[in-house]
């Protein structure tokens, strides 16, 4: 393997001297393999790279998205070096490391593993971009940038906030350029990626774990060890995108950014909170422009149809209910869409802004500035509106202000925090709620819960297009209490809980359970994951 690439590639005729040349040029300018600059110019597939390497070689190919590896394999050679000369484990027995690489014409690292690892290798070849999904797959998110740092700064102690990599393309940034930028940016584009809605950073004494919420569910992030290292690094320039104080780390912070990811503009809300082990960091991934018709929340035929009559009534109040990760916020941008018309006003309360729709009126409260909910709700009128949305009622107050804001003629839309929607009226009643305001206003609650769809590639088996869950996407059951004559009087009556439930039951009324019971008859979820999301419903 004494041999240089380009004159294997030469003597085999696979490209030109004037080809070798051009690409020689523009190694020396980049830094990239030889392999790379033929492929990138044009010159090379990298499929006739590979083939051409394994027949003059007689060197096997392999595809490692089809290979289980070892945890005790990638081991035997740290992510570092992994990542430095582009190769991936792929089995060890006694000192000798079997590697996957795109080109095994390195002789350094054949020394490195020698001199500094003990080890021998056996060589089978890879796709450059296979060795890279398997190094990111194995070693975790975030390898590539954190072997880039380590290389300039290789000592043991946490990396600061300097001398970072150029930032990765494709993200487009509203705040300072801090370091470790690049492995924020991957960070992100894995989480988008991943379909993820959240992004978990909690630092621990030896580890820093990370992980995705990906449809509801929690899953860890595979990183390297070495990521602990720039734990306050990440913290700091994700405070800096965010418009917070990067130096103070003793008390919760809030704030946000907007980043493009790939072609899709995100809205991110960054929290910080103090831990023992440094900060614990939760960033919530919204797309900014990204939006769902009432057709696409789930809603079968009958309740969609009801909605949508609902909801074209010229006043009163629409209560969205259902526990933080529910769906509501996106339910209740799905009813303004579709009022969304050049002959009303819509004016919109919100805590955060997550979605931009054009020709509304979205007015982020700001208590810091003086603009509370309440205080907000107050203003609101004074601008004109058709059409409402004004957050979450959550107490009173705000509850209050909501229904008059109805009975002053207008069409409100409201979040409410309670399980289910006959729990609803009895909220309400409990903050003191006059039944009669309640009953002239209210005309409908919807409460709702968001269930996993099952995989439409592996139907459920578990693959790698749903991280072997079993499960892709989501899509909302749903409970909608219509106001008639029925529940005023219920409510008039200061009924309980119960005895709306039993009365609405009597008349054939569908319940979260139920409709969830009907999308798993039409194969689209399981009971287990109905079951999973009503318990306590």
């Amino acid at each position: 393997m004494t041999r240089r690439l380009g004159d294997i590639l030469l003597q085999r005729r696979l490209i030109s001297p004037q080809a070798l040349d051009h690409a020689l040029r523009e190694q020396q300018q980049t830094g990239e393999l030889l392999g790379q600059a033929l492929i990138r110019l044009g010159y090379l597939t990298e499929q006739q790279l590979l083939e051409g390497l394994a027949e003059h070689l007689q060197l096997p190919i392999v595809r490692l998205a089809q290979l289980t590896i070892d945890r005790r394999v990638m081991q035997t050679v740290p992510a570092r070096l992994a990542w430095h000369y582009r190769c991936m484990p792929v089995r060890v027995s006694g000192k000798t490391v079997t590697l996957a690489m795109s080109d095994p014409l390195q002789g350094c690292l054949l020394n490195d593993l020698r001199e500094r690892h003990g080890l021998e290798a056996q060589i089978v070849l890879a796709t450059e971009a296979d060795i890279q999904a398997a190094i990111q797959r194995c070693y975790g998110v975030g390898t590539d940038p954190a072997g880039e740092i380590l290389e300039a700064s290789p000592q043991n102690g946490p990396v600061d906030a300097k001398g970072a990599a150029e930032p990765a393309a494709g993200i487009e940034r509203s705040g300072e350029d801090a370091s470790v930028s690049r492995l924020v940016d991957q960070l992100l584009v894995e989480a988008a990626r991943a379909r993820a809605s959240d992004v978990h950073l909690e630092p621990f004494r030896d580890a820093l774990q990370i992980r995705y919420r990906i449809d509801g569910r929690l899953v860890n992030v595979p990183v390297p060890d070495e990521i602990r290292r720039f734990h306050p690094a990440i913290v700091e320039h994700l405070k800096s995108l965010s418009g917070l104080d990067p130096v103070e780390t003793r008390r919760p912070q809030e704030g946000c950014f907007q980043a493009t990811v790939g072609q899709e503009p995100l809205a991110l809300r960054l929290s910080v909170m103090p831990s023992l082990h440094g900060e614990s960091v939760v960033l919530h991934l919204a797309p900014i422009t990204r939006l769902l018709d009432l057709e696409q929340l789930g809603l079968l035929p009958d309740d969609l149809h009801t909605l949508e009559q609902i909801i074209t009534k010229p006043r009163g109040v629409v209560f969205v209910t259902g526990p933080a990760g529910s769906g509501t916020t996106t339910t209740l941008y799905a009813c303004l869409a579709r009022l969304n018309t050049p002959d009303r006003k819509i004016v919109a309360l919100e805590h955060p802004v997550e979605c931009e729709l054009k020709g509304v009126t979205q007015i982020p409260v700001a208590p810091t500035r003086g603009l509370s909910v309440t205080e907000g709700q107050r203003r609101l009128l004074r601008h004109d509106p058709d059409v409402m949305m004004v957050g979450e009622a959550v107490d009173y107050e705000s509850a209050d202000l909501t229904l008059r804001m109805a009975l002053a003629g207008h069409l409100v839309f409201a979040a409410l925090p309670t399980s289910d929607a006959v729990s609803g009226v009895t909220r309400l009643l409990e903050w003191g709620i006059e039944p009669s305001l309640m009953s002239s206003t209210i005309l409908a609650f919807l409460a709702q819960r968001l269930v996993r769809l099952i995989c439409p590639d592996c139907k459920g088996t578990g693959c790698e297009a749903c991280r072997m869950s079993g499960y892709r996407g989501r899509t909302g059951i749903y409970e909608l209490l219509v106001v008639d004559e029925t529940i005023r009087r219920l409510m008039l009556e200061k009924a309980p809980t119960e005895t709306i439930r039993a009365r609405l039951l009597q008349r054939r009324w569908k319940t979260l359970r139920q409709d969830g019971s009907e999308k798993v008859a039409l194969g689209q979820t399981t009971p287990e994951e109905v079951l999973r999301v009503t318990s306590g419903a």
